[in-house]
């Protein structure tokens, strides 16, 4: 099995082997950085560390807050309980 995915600047490979007999297994994990990890930690240094991670969660929940906003849409807009009229004779005047 083989996993790839492609970042600015880095690429990461996930590969999976299992032996033919199937008494052992072995995970790889490769990374590529584009120009070179030197200039990705240079990058990463400059960068803010709160934006880095609050940018990789935005990327991480935006598919599932689309997916609400999506099923939200089909279902038709909110609305609101009416409001009951005051009963006489409490407390509250109703102008």
């Amino acid at each position: 099995m083989k996993a790839v995915a492609h970042l600015p600047g880095l690429d990461i490979e996930i590969v999976h082997h299992q032996s033919s007999d199937g008494l052992e297994e072995q995970i790889s994990i490769n990374l590529k950085a584009i120009p070179s990890f030197e200039a990705f930690a240079r990058f990463y240094e400059t960068m803010n560390p709160f934006m880095f991670w609050a940018e990789a969660t935005r990327l991480a929940w935006f598919p599932w807050v689309e997916a609400m906003r999506a099923a939200m849409v089909q279902q038709g807009p909110a609305t609101l309980p009416k409001p009951r009229p005051a009963l006489l004779g409490s407390q509250h005047e109703v102008l």
